[in-house]
């Protein structure tokens, strides 16, 4: 990262902590905190229920689910409900809609789709800076993806876009220019492809959160895809909406988000004589996509984290160098532990393993106290025992076996 996309990034990052730590220390959140660390440490530890639970609750519902273990599994899966949503093995020319997902990005979507000469639209205004921004794109927070960017970069990014259009150094200005444009795009798609904040297995719910209403678009398109890391399960309403709620807290440092939909099947209506007819307003089809992709061999404390990014907020190392200390989109220490399982012993060293001081103040700062620094000591620990390290600490090594001496 350039220094001044740190500079900015650590203003936003400043921002967000203003708002967020006051209401953290209100009364109704430490208890809300307790509640939710409760429920994602019971959910990890009943995963293989509440999935099995989740499939026959969506069975119920009318959304049809499918298990990929691997990237390669959902990428084919997703391929074939949309070449199926067409009637035609040709997608070239096909747009379809995206709302914010980590998950979407860890499983490269936009690069498959893009072999196949889909039109993939970012539609959080965040993802679609950027989408079009040329060169580095990785996101920087996990709800606020381009947050290293002020506003005269971003108004260059739009500028120099395939948008066609000038805008000033105003974020109000910004903002509508991209809204105009992916409002536009939207009416040539009818798939909508969505990650999940939460997911109600004995409900057979998926609840999605957001500010800026895009969602409400993506959810509507005849096709509602939904790809989901088998650790966003919980099990009811209730529960997945507590999750979301804490989220929202440490995420934003507001109660709740300006919109919260939970998606229990597709549209449907029953205003003429009570009879149940389908395929109203809303998504004709609504699948969900659990992905495992190394999930199910990780720590159970990895998989308690709500997604919130409270964490690279305040770590020391990530203000420092930024995403250079994590795996792709999945940033800070909690990236680097779980590169462990969704890649390899190597992916989490090459991810900064050892650039973690073991300070701990993420664990100070997250909504269910996930222990990183503990998770990564021990991976240092399983990486040191199969011979896989640093080379400078190589060097030191045989120093000392041969010198007893690290001089």
């Amino acid at each position: 990262m350039k220094e001044n996309e740190l500079e900015t990034m650590r203003k936003s990052f400043k921002t967000a902590n203003d708002r967020t730590n006051h209401i953290m220390k209100e009364p109704k959140s430490l208890e809300l905190k307790e509640k939710v660390q409760n429920i994602r440490k019971d959910s990890i530890n009943n995963n293989e229920e509440l999935y099995k639970t989740a499939c026959e609750s969506f069975k119920r519902n009318g959304i049809d689910s499918f298990f990929a273990s691997t990237i390669e599994d959902a990428q084919d899966k997703i391929v074939d409900l949309i070449k199926e949503n067409a009637e035609d093995e040709d997608l070239s020319g096909v747009t379809v809609t995206k709302s914010k997902s980590n998950t979407l990005r860890e499983i490269k979507i936009e690069d498959c789709l893009d072999e196949y000469g889909v039109n993939f639209l970012a539609t959080d205004l965040g993802d679609r800076i950027l989408q079009i921004k040329e060169g580095y794109n990785i996101p920087i927070h996990p709800t606020c993806p381009a947050a290293h960017l002020d506003v005269h970069e971003i108004a260059n990014v739009i500028n120099n876009s395939e948008m066609n259009v000038h805008v000033e150094d105003d974020a109000h200005e910004i903002m509508q220019a991209v809204k105009k444009d992916v409002l536009n795009q939207m009416k040539d798609s009818d798939v909508g492809i969505s990650g999940a904040n939460s997911i109600a297995a004995e409900d057979g719910s998926i609840i999605l959160i957001h500010n800026e209403g895009n969602i409400n678009h993506v959810i509507s398109k005849k096709l509602h895809i939904v790809v989901a890391g088998i650790d966003k399960l919980v099990p009811s309403i209730e529960d997945a909406i507590s999750v979301a709620k804490l989220e929202t807290i440490y995420a934003t440092g507001s109660h709740v988000t300006s919109y919260m939909n939970i998606v229990s099947g597709p549209s449907k209506t029953a205003d003429i004589e009570k009879k149940l007819f389908k395929n109203m307003y809303g998504a004709e089809k609504v699948v969900v996509i659990f992905l495992d992709n190394g999930r199910s061999k990780a720590f159970n404390e990895c998989l308690w984290c709500v997604g919130c990014g409270n964490c690279v907020t305040v770590c020391p190392v990530y203000n420092v160098i930024g995403s250079d200390f994590g795996y792709e989109n999945y940033v800070g220490g909690r990236g680097v532990a779980f590169s462990d399982f969704i890649g390899d012993h190597d992916t989490s060293l090459k991810s900064g393993l050892f650039k973690c001081t073991l300070c701990g103040i993420c664990t100070e700062n997250c909504p269910v106290s996930l222990p990183t620094n503990a998770i990564i000591e021990q991976l240092r620990a399983n990486n040191n025992d199969l011979g896989i390290f640093l080379e400078p600490h190589s060097l030191i090594k045989d120093k000392i076996k041969d010198h007893n001496s690290p001089f």
